[in-house]
């Protein structure tokens, strides 16, 4: 056998470890180099059990040992080619090579491991930056056992409330502006705790099947019904609560009603700890006793007695259901209604979403088992609750005033309904006792000494009954609603007459016409209906218009108007004035004087009705749905009052002439306080409306009114300067008289409605034709007297300031519908009318003229006011004030104006 096919002989410690051994060994270089060459030396003997590494295959000079290494088996073969002997792999990538590179092996970056290893050691490219699953894995345990921590130190931490301490509501205080308490009231406590064994069945059904249908079963929250409201507010669905019920109850025993994070967090976990300490049963318990059912109610049981007058265990499933409703908010399912604290809480809204909330709870119980289709079907009338009983102390104008304070801190978001429930504020207001009471002893003088039901029957119809005053008296200055009178009684009138009427303002409108012929100007006949400032000319006071009786009304292109009744019809107009008054040619300071409405309607189709509103809003009224200046403001006689502003808003439009065209908001409430803190006070932010030649041009005009017009009867005692208007409005259903000092701006109406809501529909207002035993109610009447009577009070030992005069002249002089040059105007006599009696609804279509006779020679008739003449001389006629025969169309048809009121009944609040 050949030398090189002879077995070597076996080591002692040979066989398979041997082999392994071997296998380990560095491979030799392939050449037989010394130590240097990380060889073995000739002549070296191999360690024991090993070999040498295999040559290579051809040798070469110098090459080493012929010999071959002994076979060591087929794995150690395999782990030697792959480099897994003993520290080949990191030899490989210390080492490096022809096929790794310098970063060894597979191109691995070089670098020290550390505890935590990110960016990841020896990876490149995104693997560098990405964990590996066992980090993810750590973080996640890591995080959620953090989380837990948290949630458990948390869960320790929080208290269940003792919810017979922390459930009672508190009084809100509510103070004059001179700082004296006017009355604590909006918090009483009205709340008797008790028992489950006490609380019907019926309810505890109700409320699951309308709050919480997972009640017996969840652990205090609702994880789904939490994620169900954020998806549908998400998807931009209507808003909703994931509350439940005991949530609601910690909410209530914890008295903060506040949307922060810490506490819903808080609520969160009290609502656990809560849900996994207290039987079901008594966190219905709590729940039904603290939560607020509304008019003060607290609690189930005070929630029975009053709405429906019994106690809690004596009500019906029907009755359960209306008053599971009333959680929802009572606010709005109060079928009272509440427009006190939202105007758009009416009694019709309200009652509308409790029939449909109380409908659904009935029809949820049965769906969710909780009460028989058999039992369901006895209950198909809307349970009707007792009517309000109104709270003593709210009796006179207080009622009044704390609702206008109400109203105005939640409409200006200062607290929410909810939150003045809860009671605590101390709410400073801005009404002056001395004047409140000034007022309403004016107002009482005036019933007392001419209005007397019973007494003055007009064709079967006492015209003494339905009789109502309303007024408010603003600080020019700033805005603060001084002195309001809402009417007899808010325990039993409920609506605020200085806030809400719909009464029509007639001829007290007129300044507004004035303030926009003298800002925007009377547009050029031949120019488009829409011009600019440049294209218009600014009217001079001095300006001269036809004061004739039913004037044929021009468009401000001389041309007939031209309006569509509802049939689509055209009519041209014409507009009476009031009692007859004729005027052939009247500058617009005499019309004001006389309260002439032609030239005041032509004045406004020169200038444009729109821009006629725009003057009004700016000076401080404000439109809303109810008080038609945007529904009215494309009729032909919009500007001679058809629309209904608020008192309030009428003294504070006033006020802006008398602050030089400044104009200021109207507010009732000063500072708002709570627990010490202030949370609220009122800023003066002042706009200016119109230039101050504009307004004290105004105020001169309005000046001269009182001096020798139709408001001689409102002169103030010592000859204290005062200016004002009077207003009538069609068919005598309403009267005004807005006027105002340089301290204080005042407004005064009166009208006749029957407040009785009748077959679901308000009454409209009648006429007032013999009213306190005059022939026809003029601004000048009964509204100048109160006014004069109360402001003679108010200003008692106030300095006699005079208004400011005009720095210069404005405007030019234009000729409306009358020729130019002007000649000295002259006056004819009236012509007589024939009166009809009075309707007391608009008629259908507007008429196109009144009914006259040709005119005839007359005499001046003898005055026969029963407020006395007017002291200075006057070459007219007995005058009116009013907005006379208002039923005009509008452009695009129908007919507005008129009918001094729309029969509708406003319940939007107008103090913003």
């Amino acid at each position: 056998m050949s030398e090189h096919r002879r077995k070597p002989p076996q080591s002692p410690s040979g066989g398979r470890a041997a082999a392994r051994r071997g296998g380990q060994q560095p491979t030799p270089p392939p050449s037989g180099g010394g130590r240097a060459a990380g060889g073995t030396p000739p002549g070296d003997t191999p360690p024991a059990g090993g070999a040498y590494a295999a040559e290579s295959p051809s040798g070469g000079p110098g090459g080493g040992d012929e010999r071959q290494q002994p076979y060591e088996g087929r794995a150690a073969a395999r782990r030697a080619a792959q480099g897994r002997g003993k520290g080949g792999r990191r030899r490989a990538a210390a080492g490096g090579g022809a096929a790794g590179g310098p970063a060894g092996r597979g191109g691995r970056r070089p670098g020290k491991k550390r505890l935590i290893d990110y960016p990841r050691y020896g990876k490149v490219g995104w693997r560098h930056w990405m964990p590996s699953w066992r980090q993810v894995t750590a973080l996640c345990v890591g995080f959620v056992g953090g989380l837990v921590g948290l949630i458990g130190i948390a869960y320790a931490m929080v208290s269940v409330p003792n919810e017979n301490l922390a459930a009672q509501a508190q009084n809100n205080v509510y103070y004059w502006a001179d700082g004296s308490q006017m009355i604590a009231t909006g918090g009483e406590i009205n709340r008797q705790n008790i028992t489950i064994d006490e609380i019907p069945q019926a309810m505890q059904n109700a409320v699951i099947a309308g709050e919480n249908k997972t009640f017996e079963t969840d652990r205090g929250i609702d994880p789904k019904g939490i994620a169900r409201a954020l998806l549908n507010m998400a998807r931009g669905g209507e808003t909703q609560g994931g509350s439940t019920i005991t949530q609601q109850y910690v909410k209530n025993t914890r008295l903060d009603q506040q949307q922060t994070f810490s506490r819903k967090f808080k609520e969160l976990f009290i609502s656990i700890k809560v849900g996994a300490t207290m039987k079901k049963s008594e966190i219905m318990e709590g729940y039904l006793n603290t939560s607020y059912f509304g008019r003060g109610a607290y609690g189930i049981q005070a929630a029975a007695r009053t709405y429906y007058g019994v106690d809690a265990i004596k009500l019906n499933p029907s009755q359960c259901a209306f008053l599971a409703a009333l959680l929802k908010g009572p606010t709005y399912y109060d079928p009272a209604g509440n427009t006190s604290i939202d105007p758009i809480a009416t009694a019709a809204s309200n009652k509308k979403n409790s029939m449909i909330r109380w409908k659904d709870i009935l029809d949820l119980e049965v769906k969710d088992k909780l009460l028989s289709a058999t039992d369901r079907a006895k209950y198909t009338t809307y349970p009707m609750p007792d009517p309000v009983k109104q709270n003593a102390q709210m009796a006179g104008q207080i009622g009044y005033m704390v609702n206008l304070a109400k109203s105005y801190v939640i409409n200006n978001k200062v607290l929410t309904a909810d939150q003045l429930n809860q009671g605590g504020y101390q709410i400073h207001t801005t009404f002056q006792k001395p004047k409140v009471e000034a007022m309403e002893a004016a107002v009482k003088k005036v019933q007392k000494q001419y209005i007397k039901p019973g007494t003055h029957v007009v064709k079967g119809e006492d015209m003494d009954k339905y009789v109502q005053f309303g007024g408010a008296s603003v600080n020019p200055s700033d805005g603060a609603i001084v002195a309001i009178y809402g009417g007899t009684d808010a325990t039993k009138h409920f609506t605020n007459n200085a806030d809400e009427t719909g009464a029509q303002v007639g001829s007290t409108f007129k300044p507004y016409v004035l303030a926009a012929a003298m800002t925007y100007g009377a547009r050029d006949p031949d120019g488009p209906a829409t011009q600019s400032e440049s294209e218009r000319t600014l009217v001079s006071p001095d300006s001269e218009f036809s004061g004739k009786d039913n004037q044929l009304i021009d468009d401000y292109t001389g041309k007939p108007w031209v309006g569509y009744d509802k049939d689509n019809k055209p009519f041209q107009w014409r507009q009476p004035n009031d009692d007859g008054d004729n005027y052939d040619r009247v500058t617009l300071r005499v019309a004001l004087d006389k309260s002439l409405n032609s030239p005041y309607v032509q004045l406004g189709q020169d200038v444009g009705t729109d821009k006629v509103h725009d003057a009004a809003i700016s000076a401080g009224l404000v439109a809303d749905a109810s008080n038609g200046l945007d529904d009215y403001k494309n009729s032909v006689t919009y500007s001679i009052g058809t629309s209904s502003p608020s008192a309030i808003r009428m003294a504070d439009g006033y006020a802006t002439f008398d602050n030089h065209g400044r104009q200021n908001d109207p507010y009732s409430v000063s500072t708002v306080v709570h627990n010490g803190k202030q949370i609220y006070k009122h800023q003066l932010k002042t706009k200016v409306a119109f230039s101050p030649t504009v307004s004290d041009t105004i105020t001169g005009m309005l000046t001269d009114v009182v001096k020798e017009g139709t408001g001689t009867p409102a002169q103030l005692p010592g000859g204290r300067p005062a200016a004002g208007k009077t207003g009538t409005t069609d068919d005598n259903k309403s009267a005004w008289f807005d006027g105002y000092t340089p301290q204080l701006s005042t407004s005064i109406v009166m009208f006749r409605r029957d407040d009785q809501v009748h077959d679901g529909k308000t009454n409209p207002f009648l006429a007032m034709y013999g009213t306190g035993g005059a022939e026809k109610v003029h601004g000048d009447s009964f509204p100048a007297q109160i006014w004069k009577d109360y402001m003679t009070s108010a200003m008692s030992g106030q300095p006699k300031k005079t208004f400011e005069k005009p720095t210069e002249e404005i405007g030019k002089v234009i000729y409306g519908n009358v020729p130019s040059p002007t000649p000295t105007p002259t006056m004819t006599t009236p012509p007589t009318t024939t009166m009809t009696t009075p309707p007391t609804t608009p008629p259908t279509t507007p008429p196109t003229t009144p009914t006259t006779t040709p005119p005839t020679e007359t005499t001046t008739p003898p005055c026969t006011s029963i407020f006395g003449c007017p002291t200075s001389p006057t070459t007219s006629p007995t005058t009116g004030d009013d907005a006379g025969n208002g039923n005009a169309g509008t452009s695009n048809g129908g007919s507005n104006g008129g009918n001094g009121g729309t029969g509708r009944e406003e319940t939007t609040s107008r103090q913003q």
